[in-house]
């Protein structure tokens, strides 16, 4: 069994590995997150309460991975890097089934629940598709995918703003053109 503190980076003996869970990384990642997620929200018009919302949502949207640490750190066993991006796609589930219970509203746990979801319909977990995506859910998705690419990860350093936004353009369908839209206002006011 896994204890919090087992979250903690560790070094890895495996140097393939391609995951793993830092707790400052993540919490720095959902910061990033979550001031992104607010100011596009606000650039959407969405009402201040929502966007508040969307913020908390952004900062607890990878909570599940706290269920995955021992899995994705190898301290249970030393998984094949398949392995651990089928667990790794449990995250928005688990995520969401931990909050469930303790007083978030329905947008922050619906935002939380379907964040890996793509436009297209091609995401996980449920394969929602355009508009049956929660908006919330929609926002979180850009804001997460910059922030992913734009820090540094244990297999490549992080991209520029503009080489991020370049990548994102190449993976357009996956985004909400409103949402994507109000991102890039956003990034290129700031």
């Amino acid at each position: 069994m896994c204890s919090l503190g087992s979250s903690y980076k560790r070094t890895s003996d495996t140097p393939e590995r391609i995951l793993e869970f830092d707790l400052t990384t993540e919490l720095n990642h959902g910061m990033a997150v979550s001031n992104l997620a607010y100011a596009v929200a606000e650039e959407l018009g969405l009402e201040e309460h929502l966007c508040y919302e969307l913020a908390i949502a952004g900062m607890l949207h990878d909570i599940g991975k706290l269920k995955l640490t021992c899995y994705i750190n190898g301290q249970e066993c030393n998984p094949l890097v398949i392995e651990e991006l089928k667990y790794v796609r449990m995250h928005p589930t688990l995520g969401y089934e931990e909050l469930k219970d303790q007083g978030y509203s329905d947008f922050i746990l619906e935002s939380i629940l379907y964040h890996h979801e793509n436009y297209d319909g091609s995401g996980y977990p449920a394969n929602k598709a355009g508009e049956e995506i929660p908006v919330g859910a929609r926002i979180l998705r850009v804001c997460d995918v910059f922030s992913a690419l734009s820090s540094n990860r244990p297999y490549r350093k992080a991209f520029d703003r503009e080489t991020a936004i370049e990548l994102m353009i190449e993976e357009v369908k996956n985004f909400d053109m409103d949402v994507f839209i109000a991102f890039q206002k956003v990034i290129h006011n700031t």
